[in-house]
């Protein structure tokens, strides 16, 4: 089964071309145009990984990982943190909990490779979880 991959940005632009780099890939996407509507389909569908665009309307991408993160249910979701502003913005991300960064425009090899080192970690410690509650 195809991870399934969130995508938090208010440019129709920028979704569509993260949705076609991962669609390539065999990644399940779904789109959220503001900061709301990622939460609430965070909640619903509990994806597998979430890219958040840190400037949206309504939750700004700062907002949307606080809710998150702070969600019993959505805490352990892996989330990326998407900026235009890249140096400026990345240690701010890492430092608040964001497992990855990328910087606009998009560059596919590191793009990919930050999709697929987080889905797999995720894999591991899922893993780990579930065979220390067999114990």
């Amino acid at each position: 089964m195809p991870a399934l991959i969130l995508i938090a940005d208010d440019y129709e632009d920028n979704r569509e071309l993260l949705r076609l780099i991962l669609v390539t890939e065999d990644y399940e996407v779904l789109e959220a145009s503001d900061g709301q509507e990622c939460v609430e389909l965070t909640l619903r569908h509990l994806p597998d990984l979430i890219m958040i665009d840190l400037s949206m309307p309504k939750l700004d991408g700062w907002e949307v990982y606080r809710a998150l993160s702070t969600n019993r249910r959505t805490s352990e979701i892996p989330c990326v943190a998407v900026s235009a502003y890249a140096e400026v913005e990345r240690t701010r991300a890492l430092n608040a909990g964001f497992k990855g960064y990328l910087s606009k425009p998009f560059r596919t090899g590191e793009l990919l490779e930050t999709v697929e080192r987080l889905l797999a970690e995720n894999r591991a410690r899922l893993s780990i979880a579930e065979a220390a509650s067999e114990l």
